[in-house]
């Protein structure tokens, strides 16, 4: 009878163990920058990202809210000999599209579609509009008009 009971509980226990799951969400990304400065003047001047308290005082490290409890951390280092390409990306989205465009375009801010013609957009088989721009140290942003 005890190794019954033995045998149940080691088999409750490894279903309860072996059957848990895991929801992972997006937390943050970090980009490497070369002017701090410069590079936060753009997030919070051209996109408008709010600037969030950094835990300690590291002078290297900028945070931005993406709303939800998402950031964006921008990291200051010699970032030579990094090719960015338009592959990798981060994406935000936009509830009004011409609006930012015709912002981008008051702001002088360049962009394009994926195939790079300059001031066009692309629009993806799923019917979303998309823009490419490139921060001060050319990262890739895609601003796109997905509803979710």
């Amino acid at each position: 009878m005890k190794k019954m009971i033995f045998l149940i509980t080691l088999s409750t226990i490894s279903i309860s163990v072996l059957g848990q799951t895991f929801e992972l969400k997006f937390d943050h990304t970090a980009i490497l920058v070369s002017d701090l400065q410069k590079s936060a003047e753009f997030y919070t001047d051209i996109l408008q990202l709010s600037q969030i308290e950094t835990p300690g005082s590291n002078q290297i490290i900028r945070w931005f809210s993406l709303g939800k409890n998402r950031q964006l951390h921008l990291v200051k280092v010699d970032n030579d000999g990094i090719k960015l390409h338009k592959a990798i990306h981060f994406s935000l989205n936009v509830a009004n599209y011409d609006a930012f465009l015709k912002y981008l375009e008051s702001k002088i801010i360049e962009y394009s579609n994926w195939p790079g013609e300059k001031n066009k957009f692309t629009v993806r088989a799923d019917g979303v509009r998309q823009i490419y721009i490139q921060d001060p140290d050319g990262h890739w942003i895609e601003i796109n008009d997905a509803v979710y």
